[in-house]
């Protein structure tokens, strides 16, 4: 297969021939899922000219290394020399890749019939979610300073997290919290008491401010009655409102988001399990940050960018207020 007819290729029809092209080399998994996104950063930043005229310029390494300075330089806030070494390795090996001819025709009949699958997969699908961009997270965190009832909800467990109660040493406190916040999410705790002892038991002040994403786990699996439970949405929660910005909310609508976009454009590699593992969730939603190019934003605002996004594409047939 020419170069020529891979220009014609789309962005996720290259990328899948790519994938499969690495999964035939002797690398890591991690280099692989890497460079399945950080090759087509000049794509995504930037345009497919761009793209294919740096990786296929006569002057490669100058070329490659003059475009990433400047586009990065636009889009990232990261330490753009050491960026700039890593993305013109993964170009190089894409060169690899374009060199390889016998290789590439035995790819290209595994990846367009994968591509093929895929878009017929999104045939049957019923809703059309757009493409995540800044322009997007933008109108959705416009509509969320709209929603007044939202807003007006998250300003008072503000007030009862950082100001009336912002520690969990007293049992009070921590009902406060804890019967609050199952009443404003519906999470439907119908024994809350446990659940605040619990959590008052944990000693979890220092580790909040930490960020410790294991904290999760530990508040979440409780036992009431000689019946063990797993309170997932809700550990997610009572952390977010103690430090939103280590702590993104889980939540079903969430949940149907991350899956779809994986699903359409492979944004990450995970199983529906790894959703409900809090570990791997917050690292599911920081690639998917990553993958969409939407670093500029806190998790805090991704997660109310996704939410908004589940509840408006993936409403539920029952009336409950998810978060």
């Amino acid at each position: 297969m020419g170069i020529i007819k891979m220009k014609d290729l789309s962005y996720d029809e290259l990328r899948a021939l790519y994938r499969n092209f690495l999964h035939s080399q002797n690398i890591s998994k991690l280099t692989i899922n890497t460079a399945y996104v950080d090759t087509f950063y000049l794509w995504r930043k930037g345009s497919k000219d761009l793209f294919w005229n740096t990786v296929t310029a006569t002057d490669f390494e100058n070329e490659a290394k003059s475009e990433l300075m400047r586009v990065l330089s636009e889009n990232s806030t990261g330490n753009v020399k050491s960026l700039v070494n890593s993305y013109t390795s993964h170009l190089r090996r894409f060169r690899l890749f374009l060199a390889s001819d016998e290789t590439t025709e035995l790819f290209v009949h595994r990846a367009e019939k994968t591509v093929r699958r895929k878009y017929t997969r999104k045939k049957k699908m019923d809703v059309d979610v757009p493409y995540p961009s800044i322009e997007q997270v933008e109108l959705y965190l416009k509509k969320w300073d709209g929603l007044e009832n939202y807003h007006l909800q998250e300003k008072a467990l503000n007030k009862l997290f950082f100001e009336l109660c912002p520690k969990n040493t007293d049992v009070i406190d921590v009902l406060l919290k804890a019967s609050t916040l199952n009443d404003f999410y519906s999470t439907n705790i119908f024994s809350i008491y446990p659940v605040a002892k619990h959590i008052c038991a944990l000693d979890i002040d220092a580790r909040l401010k930490a960020g410790d994403v294991t904290l999760v786990r530990d508040i979440q699996h409780i036992t009431i009655n000689d019946t063990e439970k797993k309170f997932y949405s809700f550990a997610t929660k009572y952390c977010s409102h103690h430090n939103p910005l280590d702590y993104p909310i889980y939540d079903s609508y969430v949940d149907d988001v991350l899956r779809y976009f994986r699903n359409r454009h492979s944004s990450s590699e995970f199983s529906d399990d790894d959703l409900k593992d809090y570990v791997k969730f917050k690292g599911i939603l920081i690639d998917f940050r990553s993958f969409y190019g939407l670093d500029k934003y806190n998790l805090k605002q991704i997660d109310q960018y996704i939410w908004l996004l589940g509840k408006t594409y993936f409403p539920k047939n029952y009336g409950k207020k998810k978060k």
